[in-house]
């Protein structure tokens, strides 16, 4: 007798607007999907599913599973009552979106299209903006913007904003983190007496930055280039030059470069061997090969 008497009143219940709902999906259509809730019928109307111009009905929803939902309206002149997952997700989306913000956590997130000075993407149903300059390290033009389209990148949310339903994001912190911390584990593996190649970066009055690799840089300078007493580096070497050089110092996050010490260190048989002899007069040269050999000085 209870159970019927509850099942009565279920079926008189009224919804109201903006009441939150858990209900079962009995259909999932093209356009729409149908739900129970007790003994009501609901629909859920295909835009108001997601934001998201990527999600498939069809595929992500089945019957038998358990939405959420907003209520519309509590009636659609049928005996359904009209409901939103969309708006209902909302609330939860902002919060995790919001926490996101604080913990600063990376997120793959998948580029959608492409809008004025920057891209869009859709995080947790939000439609979120990444701007042209904080999608990579270096310059990206609006021209270049569309090649983009399809790919999926880490980013960080940067600017969350519930009431005003702002949602940002950025590839640049997380690259440059990354950049960095591949750059200090590169300056961890370079030792004092260690011998290597790099390429000339800069020139300066007092030396010039050779670059070794991985953002690792260090400087070689002026009096270390060469035996030979240089003003100034640009006498010898030139931006983009190959150098090999040796390490010589390593402290407070700086790297002092030779080359000099490289030539000094040149092995024996490299060096140059002066051969001279004495030659006798004219008169007394002879044509044997003890007189040839009498004069010769090793």
């Amino acid at each position: 007798m209870a159970d019927y008497e509850a099942e009565i009143d279920a079926s008189l219940r009224r919804y109201e607007r903006g009441e939150k709902v858990k209900c079962t999906v009995v259909s999932v259509d093209m356009d729409k999907i149908m739900v129970e809730l007790g003994a009501t019928t609901g629909i859920i109307r295909k835009q108001d599913v997601s934001d998201d111009p990527a999600f498939n009905m069809q595929e992500n929803i089945k019957a038998g599973d358990e939405v959420e939902a907003s209520v519309l309206r509590p009636d659609d002149g049928h005996g359904n009552v009209v409901l939103s997952m969309k708006a209902a997700s909302t609330e939860r989306a902002w919060d995790r979106l919001v926490s996101l913000l604080q913990s600063k956590d990376p997120v793959t997130v998948k580029i959608n299209a492409v809008t004025k000075s920057g891209v869009t993407t859709m995080l947790e149903g939000v439609r979120g903006f990444i701007p042209a300059s904080k999608l990579s390290l270096g310059f990206v033009s609006e021209d270049d913007l569309k090649n983009w389209v399809g790919k999926s990148v880490e980013a960080r949310v940067i600017t969350a904003e519930k009431d005003g339903r702002k949602l940002v994001l950025s590839s640049k912190e997380l690259l440059r983190e990354k950049e960095a911390a591949e750059r200090k584990e590169a300056a961890a593996s370079v030792k004092v007496g260690m011998v290597t190649e790099g390429t000339v970066e800069t020139l300066k009055d007092y030396g010039a930055f050779v670059n070794l690799g991985k953002g690792v840089t260090g400087l070689l300078h002026v009096s270390q280039i060469s035996q030979k007493r240089i003003k100034t580096p640009s006498e010898v070497l030139k931006e983009g030059d190959k150098v090999k050089v040796k390490v010589t110092k390593v402290a407070d996050g700086r790297i002092s470069l030779s080359m000099k010490v490289l030539e000094d260190e040149a092995p024996a048989e490299e060096k140059e061997v002066k051969v001279s002899f004495k030659l006798p007069k004219s008169e007394a040269i002879g044509t044997g090969l003890g007189d040839l050999l009498k004069g010769l000085k090793l």
